[in-house]
């Protein structure tokens, strides 16, 4: 690496990390709300996705930016910047609501626009990540932002569906408004205390600077192979995650959705932890792959029933087993970058290996609207069939979509198993020298 690590830098790092728990917690309040408010107005998965994919899509298409503008300019500041004009989407959204009038196309254009300068933080996030920690700390880091990625999972929906339960969808923005104040003042603190490394001025181009990164990528055949082939995994994931709610909330309601969502997130919370307390340390490929397998058999479980004790269970080990596959992500692929690179680097990453997300948005609300729920009504071409073992029902044509999902990430998974180029990176010199620190450090 060519960057002098900080001292105390796993300090400044907490106190990041505790401004990401609180914005995650505050978007994942929003999220859960807005796909129960929609829902409820339309009873339409495409309008669902819809708005799910206005929240990702702008993340996505401009991580590659991003990334560029995270090893041009002040990573702490394009941070705050963004956290603090994202919440204006959010303002209007609001305002929007409270005249009584407001419709799916303006919530999308709210949620988009939020989107857009919250891409700045992925990028600046991850590579700040990486200025401040030693090789050795960044399995343990990469649990704590688990932890903190799954806070918009596991609290957020119990919050949000008693809030729901007993007020309305305002409430929900203002507190996810005010949630940016204590980020910012988090990211606020990390810069005061942090001297900014001197960058080299040299002139911005864009294109330039992207390209470098495409090639800091394809320098490594491993690390291009498992992007892509992560694109694919996300895409089967992408279906659950934008369907499960709809599919929930067709036979139960908004509180107890809720609080179903909390538990069976307690698995990636449960995970995160004992990634961060340091017992994920060798066999990177292997436990990446069967993570992947256990999401996929826990997918096809939750898909295939209405019974709220067998969600809980699939969805709980299905939450568990991820955290153990992004962990080994992150380390293989970080291992492999130089540090000053990592900024353009992880802009691009996240473009290539969430375009499954964006395919899944695009496709899952129409399939399930179209053809699958109609398939598995009273009457439909596969009541006589599927539906005796699934069952019949205004969205189990959900259940079935996210079970051939299951089943595809599976199969997916099988693959990435058998690629030589993976493997190769478990090899490399860095993963062998982070494996050592990590047990030294233990």
């Amino acid at each position: 690496m060519n960057e002098v690590k900080i001292e105390g830098g796993f300090k400044k790092f907490l106190i990041l990390w505790f401004g990401e728990l609180i914005s995650n917690i505050g978007s994942g309040l929003t999220a859960f709300g807005l796909g129960v408010y929609v829902w409820q107005m339309t009873h339409s998965a495409v309008d669902v996705a819809m708005v799910e994919m206005a929240a990702l899509l702008p993340m996505i298409l401009l991580a590659p930016a991003a990334g560029v503008l995270a090893d041009r300019f002040d990573r702490r500041l394009l941070m705050m910047l963004g956290d603090i004009v994202s919440g204006f989407g959010l303002i209007v959204m609001l305002v929007l609501m409270l005249t009584g009038d407001i419709q799916v196309w303006q919530i999308c254009l709210c949620v988009g626009f939020s989107s857009v300068f919250s891409a700045l933080l992925d990028p600046a996030y991850k590579a700040t990540i990486t200025d401040l920690l030693t090789e050795e700390e960044y399995a343990q880091a990469s649990g704590m932002v688990g932890i903190a990625s799954s806070s918009k999972f596991l609290i957020s929906p119990i919050i949000g569906g008693l809030i729901l339960a007993v007020s309305s969808m305002e409430v929900i923005l203002i507190i996810d408004i005010l949630t940016f104040v204590v980020t910012v003042i988090a990211i606020l603190s990390v810069r005061k205390s942090l001297a900014v490394k001197a960058q080299v001025k040299k002139e911005l181009d864009f294109f330039k600077d992207l390209k470098e990164g495409w090639l800091i990528i394809v320098e490594s055949k491993g690390v291009m192979l498992l992007i892509v082939l992560v694109s694919v995994l996300m895409f089967y994931m992408g279906i659950i995650q934008v369907l499960s709610k709809p599919m929930i909330l067709s036979f139960t309601n908004e509180k107890t959705t809720g609080i179903l969502q909390t538990i069976v997130a307690c698995g990636m919370m449960v995970s995160s932890i004992l990634i961060g307390k340091g017992i994920l340390k060798r066999n990177f490929v292997n436990v990446m792959v069967g993570s992947f397998i256990v999401s996929g058999i826990t997918m096809a479980g939750f898909g295939a029933t209405t019974s709220i004790p067998v969600i809980i269970i699939s969805g709980f080990l299905f939450f568990a087993s991820l955290p153990f596959a992004t962990t080994c992500i992150d380390v293989l692929i970080r291992k492999s970058i130089d540090n000053d690179k990592q900024g353009r680097a992880w802009g691009l990453i996240s473009l290539i290996s969430q375009l499954g997300f964006v395919v899944a948005y695009v496709i899952a609300g129409v399939l399930a609207d179209y053809v699958f729920n109609p398939a598995l009504v009273e009457g439909g071409v596969l009541a006589d069939t599927v539906g005796k073992i699934i069952g019949t029902g205004e969205t189990r044509g959900i259940g079935l979509l996210i079970i051939l999902a299951g089943l595809g990430l599976i199969i997916t998974a099988l693959f990435v198993s058998k690629s030589k180029g993976i493997r190769e990176m478990e090899t490399h010199k860095g993963a062998e020298d982070s494996l050592q620190s990590e047990q030294l450090s233990q």
